[in-house]
């Protein structure tokens, strides 16, 4: 948003005025601070701190060069969480810049304010919850179902805090057969967290530590600042409660605080009390839910009871218990008459199976098949004589050929040569010598005759010698 006049060319022609009320200049600035800023963070000193009985605050943030007034009202304060404000406090705040017309100044609206250091513990735990969630450490379903009636519960809190009264107050109150079993811890300050996964990793192996097995655990402590809670932001608090093989419940702080720990916890409480109410379960609700079961069950027998009565006395009162041997008599006449006609029509059904038999019989011996046996005997074996014969001839013929042919062969084999005295000569590696040349002078021969083989020595001049 623009003005009507530029403070650059100076102001307007004395011809043509424009002018302003004061109100609406002040407006105008208003929209443009809100308009152009809008809402921001500031971190600065707290100085002129002043404290109204409506609860408003008011106060001056200033560095050391400039200053910024501020009102902190009842709504935005009561959301401190226990941050008191004082003056010279190094401090964060967020709000929107506006201007208070009355007086023409610019200030801030303040909605949220946090410790100087706090902005960087937020940052810090941002970036571990996104770690931590990544790896599946959140995820809805790994998270396991408490025990409806627990027997004993492992506390893992500091033993002289306000958080362990309250609990204790309320469980003890509402149910007060449950065990506790603290395992007394530092709450808050450099190495609580160590502590803490440790004393949750000793509940979850009772027998190493001398322990009775716990049915669920609970870390809680009292509300405070971030600073405060920080403990129960550190990664190795929420592996503890990760791996933990209990179930765990979480109740740090008050219903505004949100840890790491409450992420990665089974369940999370509001508060100390919050948890002990939802592991205790109210003795007078109990007994009263005892009371209405066991009137539900004691309507459900007499009914049961009352409805088994009226069906025994039907029976008694029925003409089968009234008079059971006439029933007998009646029984016994109608098995009779039941014997009776199937022993009839059982006779009935052989008379007819027999007749049936009879003509089967009278049909079979019309149509013996001895003679037609006999005939169809002596028509194989004048056919296997028909066809045996011209067979037999063929035979005979092909093996008299068969001698001749075999009697051929043997005159012509080399045996039959050699047994006419004639022999066959060979090298030493079996090869029949057919020329004089073939011998090699110094070489082996073979000399084959038709009752067994010589051997023999090739010398000079009976052939070529071997180079």
């Amino acid at each position: 948003m623009q003005l009507d006049f530029d403070l650059h060319r100076g102001p307007p022609s004395p011809a043509a005025p424009k002018i302003h009320s004061v109100s609406e200049i002040t407006r105008r600035v208003r929209d443009l601070l809100e308009g152009g800023i809008g809402e921001a963070w500031v971190e600065g000193e707290i100085s002129n701190l002043r404290k109204q009985a409506s609860g408003h605050q008011y106060f001056t943030l200033k560095d050391a060069s400039s200053q910024l007034p501020c009102v902190l009202f009842s709504g935005a304060a009561a959301g401190l969480r226990g941050l008191k404000l004082t003056d010279g406090k190094s401090v964060q705040v967020f709000g929107q810049l506006s201007v208070y017309e009355p007086r023409g100044q610019y200030q801030m609206i303040v909605r949220l304010v946090q410790d100087r250091g706090e902005g960087a513990l937020q940052a810090k735990f941002e970036a571990l919850k996104r770690k931590l969630a990544a790896e599946g450490l959140f995820d809805v379903e790994k998270k396991r179902p408490l025990p409806r009636f627990p027997r004993r519960i492992g506390l893992v809190t500091s033993p002289t805090g306000a958080a362990i009264r309250d609990f204790l107050n309320v469980l003890h109150r509402r149910h007060p057969g449950i065990e506790v079993f603290i395992n007394p811890v530092r709450v808050q300050g450099k190495g609580a967290a160590a502590e803490i996964a440790r004393a949750i990793r000793e509940f979850g192996e009772p027998e190493k530590h001398g322990l009775p097995a716990m049915d669920v655990l609970v870390v809680t402590r009292g509300g405070g600042s971030i600073e405060d809670l920080w403990e129960f932001n550190e990664e190795i608090v929420a592996r503890a409660i990760a791996a933990s093989p209990v179930p765990v419940v979480s109740a740090i702080g008050h219903e505004i605080d949100f840890t790491i720990a409450d992420f990665a916890a089974d369940l999370r409480a509001a508060t100390p009390s919050a948890a002990a109410e939802i592991l205790s379960a109210d003795r007078a609700e109990i007994l009263a839910r005892l009371h209405q079961d066991a009137a539900r069950i004691s309507r459900a027998c007499r009914s049961r009871l009352d409805l088994a009565q009226a069906r025994l006395k039907a029976m008694a009162q029925s003409a089968v218990l009234r008079e059971p041997a006439r029933r007998v008599r009646e029984r016994r006449q109608t098995l009779d008459r039941a014997a009776e006609a199937l022993s009839q029509a059982a006779d009935l059904a052989m008379e007819r199976k027999k007749n049936t038999l009879g003509q089967t019989s009278s049909r079979l011996a019309a149509r013996f098949p001895a003679h037609a046996i006999r005939e169809s005997r002596l028509r194989c074996d004048m056919i296997g004589r028909r066809i045996g014969e011209p067979v037999r001839r063929d035979l005979t013929a092909r093996r008299a050929r068969l001698d001749r042919a075999s009697g051929i062969l043997g005159s012509l084999s080399p045996e039959a040569t050699l047994s006419r005295g004639f022999t066959i000569t060979m090298d030493d590696e079996g090869k029949p010598l057919t020329s004089a040349g073939q011998a090699i002078t110094g070489r082996k021969l073979r000399t084959r005759f038709h009752d067994g083989e010589v051997e023999s020595t090739t010398v000079e001049g009976c052939g070529p010698s071997h180079p």
